[in-house]
């Protein structure tokens, strides 16, 4: 008599935030349950599911909380997920913050291949479109005939300046055009942050950085990396809602604010 093993990936790491060392454990779960984070270093493990209803805090990451319990920076494990369509599994993690690695999915998609995988699973179609604005930044979903995401991004700085970036899941690959892309900052911004207590994790090993004129770690996985990583957190806010409706989502210049605001629209019309 054969006993079948779950499939479990453990990954260790620091956050990009808090600067702890945190572990997360990852196993496939039943069909129907979801994604949900575990703080099993909290008393009774509280679950945190991985729903838009969860979302906390939107400050440069995705903070989920349920009650008392909190983890942030999920984004990135959660687009890898998503895109893996490994729609259900439970996420055991031992502290506040997600591990960044090396600041994109590339890591996270490595991790978990060892997990069922199936396609990324799309919902039903969007038929009337929705545009969220904060002066000159937006994000939109509108009525498309595939699953399509568009990025843009505008910085007053040489080394960015204005990108955009599509993707469509069904004709380019996830692992290699937009996973690998890093998280990235700006050098003047990099002091005022960690003294409002944030970015305590993040290195020049784990993230992008320029100042006016150049990067100061090249190089570039992509020339126009940066908004692929900002369409890379633009999927692991959207995969909140569970399955993603079939439309175009849009995004300028936009932020996690912007990003689950648009979740939160969509799971108000039905989504």
């Amino acid at each position: 008599m054969s006993t079948q093993v779950t499939p479990r990936i453990e990954v260790a790491g620091i956050g990009l935030h808090s600067g702890a060392e945190t572990k997360v454990v990852i196993q496939p779960t039943a069909t129907g349950t979801g994604r949900v984070f575990v703080r099993v270093d909290l008393p009774d493990r509280p679950a945190i599911p991985a729903t838009i209803e969860s979302v906390h805090s939107t400050t440069l990451s995705t903070e989920l909380r349920v009650g008392a319990a909190s983890v942030r920076t999920v984004e990135h494990l959660l687009a890898a997920l998503t895109a893996s369509g490994i729609t259900d599994a439970r996420i055991e993690i031992d502290g506040p913050e997600v591990p960044l690695l090396d600041g994109s999915a590339q890591s996270w998609l490595a991790a978990i291949a060892p997990l069922p995988q199936g396609d990324l699973e799309i919902g039903e179609t969007l038929m009337e479109a929705i545009w969220i604005y904060q002066e000159d930044q937006f994000v939109a979903a509108v009525p498309a005939t595939e699953l399509r995401f568009t990025y843009g991004i505008d910085f007053d700085l040489k080394p960015i300046g204005n990108q955009w970036f599509s993707w469509q899941p069904d004709r380019q690959s996830f692992a290699t055009e937009v996973a690998p892309a890093r998280t990235f900052g700006l050098a003047h911004q990099i002091e005022q942050l960690r003294q409002a207590g944030l970015i305590k994790g993040g290195s020049l090993d784990n993230a992008l950085v320029c100042d006016r004129d150049r990067w100061l770690n090249p190089p570039l996985r992509f020339e126009n990396e940066p908004v692929r990583h900002k369409l890379l957190d633009f999927i692991g806010d959207l995969s909140l809602l569970g399955s993603l409706p079939k439309a175009h989502f849009i995004a300028y210049k936009a932020s996690h604010d912007l990003h689950t605001q648009l979740a939160q629209r969509l799971r108000a019309a039905g989504f």
